[in-house]
Formats: structure tokens, C-alpha cells, sequence
């Protein structure tokens, strides 16, 4: 049986004329033409294939059940679709299979109906933009046996993410205990317990804890239990990454990889030289190590089942490959390498992954907030013990809050450690709660499914109060034996280092995310949204008030050129009103209206977009209010050219 699953605002058919002999479904004659509408409907268009039974209809209501609450429809309609196969079944056959699955339907779905089978029907839809609105399913009792698999689940949707299911699907040990630990929460060794952990040292349980105006807390720790992961409607933040031309899908790629615009991508470079900086500044040894890695080699075998994350795979010659998903592989086999001393510790490696993999599960691909393929910076610091690492983790930790805090990410921190760790170890948790000034949440575990025993998570939650992991770091007690890394200790003796596992920012990507879904909410507010000073693609835009201004602005254009502002010209053939309102589409933190008045006086009539107010000052006092903004962080040109008027249309 072959499903086409969408949600829709709206779905409104009518039957036209019979398109089979027998087996149809009878219509009266006040039936025929009459159009039939729904609301807020779960539409599967249904193809009934040879061998199809009763079985297979209740083995695909048992799938759909699962999306129909999760996408909260109002009802369902069962749409015979014989277009979806070419193994069709008899149409009395077929009959037979999509009453048994409308029946089994009405079990979740009491008001659910069937559009007649074997009649020609004309339809109109408005499907919705989620990215569970458009699903395709294969039901197979016959794969069921032989594979232990009978379904598969293929999203599809505003951003193109369909997909077919891999030839082979690696998935780690660690991953599978993690799933499990989810699912069978009666297995009490695998289960965590949720607390509060508040700065005067108090930890109540999530349950008891009051949490007053702490709502984003409240939400991460709903989300954490809850699990719910798949939106219901289409986060915000793809509407503006889209508008404003930064990122969109690549339909000619797999899912969850992206094709990043000029704008975009001075976003992304920005954001990356600026987490270099604070890196190499920290000290780390910079590297860069390649993308994919052999399944056969010993370490790195074991390593994978101690990290939860899915595989790509690729072959070369006969030897099979998997694509990282972090910079653990090659910061690690290069530490292995080096000739160090206690004198050498603490030492960070850094890498900035431009290209990690994971195969994410289809449905919790959402824009830019879980991908296949995304920038991550990582850096892995060696330490001699646990009194080091935890001072280096520590220090980590601040640089984690100053990062979140300059680019005024509001987050909520998860700490999440072995129990007996955490004992042993409360007040310098507490110091760290202290700093940050408000309750955090706290996962304690008795088995350690993973490499670490603890590690904290900055959690940006979003405006469908779903949350999302930005900045970690994480104590690894494992992988410094695994991958035998030695130092030299001060009686001459070899040992193996703890390894501090630390992404300042998480990854690139979600950053980007997590900026433009507070712009959303900032919207939803009333307020004006904007990008940091220094992130913003264009930050001066020069817009005459006609072409008897154009050299004025040109001669304007190069002197911010030359002083690295990122400045345009509104060149193009609209009315004053237009390129203004363009403008503040566009989010120009500083618009300059040029008339005849400010050519002669040399004074700049300016629109700040931050707070709306009219400035009057000249190009150079213009300069050093934005030098003085930007103070300290990376510049880049924006490779589009500094001419509306010669700029394509994406």
C-alpha cells in the first residue's frame, strides 16, 4: 500500500465520472457533483497494490495515527489515488483494503471519511507548510518479514526535504541506548532523573519545582521529557532566511543540506572568523583534518558506538568510509601524534568543520535548526586530571556565556552528569549556576551511555518553545586511552590526558537559526528587528532623493569603501518611498537619504533602524559610530555588487 500523506488548510473534491467498470463505489445522482469540503484535514491519497489485506490497512492506520496527533488535524480523509503505483490491485480487491483502512482510521479518528473509489474526482487543496505536511509511506507486510521493516516515511514540504531511504544506515551503540532510554523508561538503569539546580544551591525536583516566571526553563524541561521534537507549523525563522535571501534547501542534494547565498555566507564567515578568534586567542593549536574516516580502524571503530549520532557512508575502492560529524576524529588521531609533557597541559586543538555529517531522522529536519550537513567548531583541550579539566571547563564556560551574551542570545543551560560525579563535585556546579544568576536544569544518570560524565548544554529555545543545543562542552574520561594519547608526567611516566570536547558557538548554522528566531518573536512583540551591527550584509545603504544626487553618492560610496563599512547605493529606477521601504526590508541598520541640502552642507540625514531616530551627522562622524559598534569583531566584503542596480534577483 502506498501512501501520500499531506495536511491541509483545505481540501474540497467532487466526483466527476466513473473510471472503472466494477467495484466502484455507488453514487445517487444527488451525490454526483456534489462538492465536498474539509478543514484542517489529513488527506492520504491511497494506492492499494497487489497482496495488499486487511493486515497491511491496519499496519498504515497505525502510521498515520502517529502523524494525525502530532499535526493536531481536525479529521482525515481516506483519498483513493490509483496514480501513486503501477502494481495496482483489483478494484474489488482494492475496495475491500481501503474499507478495512477507513475503519481502522475511525479508531483515532471517529469523523474520518473515504472519497468514492473508482470515480474521476476533481479536487482543490491548500496544503500546509510544516514539515510533516507532506509525507509519502510505503506499507509492505512482505518487507515486514523479511527485513523487520515494512514502512517507510518520507518527508516532503516547503523546503523540498524528500528523501529515499539509504542503502545503509549506520547507527551507534550509544545512539541506540539513548533511543532506547526514551522509549522503554521501565528499564530504570538506563532511566535519568530531572532536577532544578537554583543558585542558593537548592535542587528540586522538575516536578516540584516552582517555576514562576521562568517560562523558557519550564519549556526546556517540557521538552526534555516530552521528547517532541516535530513542528507543527513551519518555524519562522525559514520565512526570513528566505526573504532576506541567506539559505535555502538544496533540492539536487540530500536532505538537510543547504545552499548558502552571498548574504548568508557572510553571516556564516563572520560568526566562524569570530569563534576563531576567541579560540585561537584561548590558545588552541589550529588544524584541519580530513572529512571522512575509515570503519576498520580500531579507535575510531569503538568510538562510534560511544557517540550518538547516525552515519553517512562512502566506498572507495573496496574499503568502507563513514563522513564525520565532528572535528573528535582528527583533533584526536593528531593529538595521538604529537610529543607532549604536563608542561604542554592544558592544550587546546581547534578545528572549524565546514563540512559535518549526521543523517538526522527525516522528520526532524527543520531549516537551519537540525541539518545533515552543517559548521561545527570544535575544540578538544588535553588535560592532565580532573583538577585540570575541570578548571579548563570552567573557564569554557564563561567564554560560552560572554559569546551568547554579546550576541544577545537569550538561553537556558542544562547540566547533565553522572550521579556519583555530581555529588562529589556540587559546589563547583553551584559556583557556576552563581554565575550565571538564574536556576538551570540538571540530568543525572547511574549509567554512563556515553564517552563523558558531564557536560553542559546552552539551550536556545525558539517561538514554538522548542529547544535547541548552541554551546557544550563536555569532559571525555574515554577516548584519551582509546586513542592512545600520552603525555610525559613530572616523574617521567607515560599517561593518558582527559580530553574536554568544546564547541563555543554549537554549530554555525543554529546560530543563524537562533538569531533570526528571536528577530521573529522580536516582530510578534511589535519591536523592530535586526541583525548585530557587525553581522548585518549591508550596513549602510546611500539612497538620493534623485539622479541629481547619484555622484554625490558615489563619491560617498567609496569613502565608506575605504574606511570597511559594508555600504550600497540604491541605484535603481524607484520611487524615493520604495528604495526607503526596501531598505527596511532588508533590515539596513543605517539609512542615508541624500537631497540637495545634504550636498551642500555635508551633513547626512540618517535613519537609525534600532530605535527609528532621524540623525544628522557627517560621513566621518557616521564612521566612527560604526567603528565604535563594531569594535573588536571580523569584517568581510559582501561579495554582491555595492549597485542595487547590478545585483540579479535571487
Amino acid at each position: 500500500m502506498r501512501l501520500l500523506q499531506l495536511h491541509c488548510d483545505f481540501f474540497e473534491y467532487r466526483a466527476e465520472k466513473k473510471a472503472v467498470k466494477q467495484g466502484f463505489d455507488e453514487l445517487s445522482p444527488e451525490a454526483l457533483k456534489q462538492k465536498h469540503r474539509f478543514e484542517n484535514v489529513l488527506v492520504l491519497f491511497t494506492s492499494v497494490e497487489k497482496g495488499d489485506s486487511e493486515e497491511t490497512a491496519k499496519k498504515a492506520a497505525l502510521e498515520v495515527k502517529k502523524n494525525f496527533h502530532e499535526v493536531q488535524a481536525a479529521t482525515v480523509l481516506v483519498y483513493p489515488y490509483a496514480h501513486l503505483s503501477s502494481n495496482l490491485a483489483k478494484p474489488s480487491e482494492a475496495a475491500r483494503v481501503l474499507s478495512a483502512f477507513l475503519h481502522e482510521v475511525r479508531a483515532f479518528a471517529p469523523h474520518a471519511e473515504k472519497s468514492p473509489f473508482g470515480w474521476y474526482k476533481s479536487f482543490e487543496l491548500k496544503c500546509k507548510g510544516h514539515p510533516l505536511a507532506e509525507l509519502s509511506k510505503t506499507i509492505s507486510l512482505e518487507k515486514d518479514k523479511e527485513s523487520g521493516r515494512g514502512e517507510e516515511d518520507k518527508p516532503g514540504g516547503s523546503l523540498g526535504e524528500t528523501r529515499a531511504a539509504p542503502e545503509k544506515e549506520v547507527v551507534s551503540q550509544s545512539l541506540k541506548k539513548e533511543e532506547l532510554s526514551a522509549s522503554l523508561q521501565q528499564e530504570s538503569k538506563l532511566q535519568s532523573e530531572f532536577f532544578i539546580f537554583s543558585p542558593d544551591g537548592s535542587l528540586v525536583p522538575v516536578s516540584n519545582f516552582d517555576y514562576g516566571n521562568q517560562v523558557m526553563l519550564k519549556a526546556l524541561v517540557d521538552y526534555e521529557l516530552k521528547k517532541i521534537r516535530t513542528y507543527a507549523e513551519e518555524p519562522p525563522h525559514i520565512k526570513l532566511m528566505r526573504q532576506h535571501h541567506l539559505v535555502v534547501h538544496e533540492s539536487a542534494s540530500d536532505s538537510g543540506n543547504m545552499r548558502w547565498m552571498p548574504k548568508g555566507l557572510l553571516i556564516k564567515r563572520l560568526l566562524e572568523k569570530a569563534v576563531t578568534d576567541l579560540c585561537v586567542g584561548y590558545g588552541a593549536l589550529q588544524v584541519e583534518t580530513p572529512i571522512m574516516y575509515d570503519y576498520e580502524h580500531p579507535a575510531l571503530r569503538s568510538y562510534l558506538n560511544r557517540f550518538p549520532a547516525r552515519q553517512y557512508t562512502v566506498k572507495s575502492d573496496e574499503k568502507e568510509f563513514f563522513l564525520r560529524f565532528a572535528a573528535c576524529f582528527g583533533g584526536l588521531l593528531f593529538a595521538h601524534d604529537l610529543t607532549i609533557s604536563y608542561k604542554n597541559l592544558p592544550l587546546p586543538i581547534y578545528e572549524i568543520t565546514h563540512y559535518s555529517f549526521r543523517r538526522e531522522q527525516s522528520g526532524e529536519l527543520v531549516g537551519l535548526k537540525r541539518l545533515r550537513a552543517f559548521t561545527m567548531p570544535d575544540m578538544h583541550t588535553l588535560c592532565v586530571d580532573f583538577q585540570q579539566a575541570k578548571t579548563e571547563f570552567e573557564k569554557q564556560y564563561a567564554l560560552c556565556l560572554d559569546w551568547n551574551t554579546d550576541l544577545g542570545i537569550d538561553f537556558e543551560i542544562a547540566f547533565r552528569a553522572q550521579k556519583e560525579f555530581f555529588h562529589e563535585n556540587k559546589e563547583w556546579y553551584l559556583r557556576m549556576v552563581q554565575k550565571m544568576g538564574r536556576p538551570i536544569l540538571v540530568e543525572l544518570f547511574d549509567l554512563r551511555y556515553a564517552y563523558f560524565i558531564t557536560k553542559f548544554e546552552f539551550n536556545y529555545v525558539d517561538t514554538a518553545l522548542k529547544a535547541s543545543g548552541l554551546s557544550t562542552v563536555q569532559i571525555d574520561v574515554e577516548n584519551g586511552e582509546r586513542f592512545d594519547i600520552k603525555y610525559t608526567d613530572v616523574d617521567g611516566k607515560k599517561n593518558h590526558p582527559l580530553v574536554l570536547h568544546a564547541s563555543i558557538p554549537g554549530a554555525i548554522d543554529r546560530v543563524l537559526y537562533a538569531l533570526l528566531e528571536r528577530e521573529a518573536g522580536k516582530t510578534r512583540q511589535g519591536k523592530t528587528a535586526l541583525f548585530p551591527l557587525w553581522l548585518s550584509p549591508t550596513q549602510v545603504r546611500l539612497i538620493p532623493v534623485s539622479n541629481k544626487q547619484n555622484e554625490f553618492c558615489e563619491a560617498l560610496l567609496g569613502e565608506l569603501r575605504t574606511h570597511r563599512v559594508r555600504a550600497d547605493f540604491d541605484d535603481r529606477a524607484e520611487t524615493l518611498n520604495s528604495k526607503i521601504r526596501g531598505a527596511e526590508q532588508e533590515w539596513v541598520p543605517y539609512i542615508v537619504v541624500v537631497g540637495e541640502i545634504e550636498v551642500a552642507s555635508k551633513q547626512l540625514a540618517i535613519r537609525r533602524r534600532i530605535d527609528g531616530k532621524q540623525q544628522h551627522m557627517t560621513l566621518q562622524q557616521l564612521v566612527g559610530q560604526i567603528e565604535k559598534e563594531t569594535a573588536g569583531k571580523p569584517f568581510e566584503r559582501l561579495s554582491l555588487s555595492d549597485h542595487l542596480s547590478r545585483r540579479p534577483v535571487f
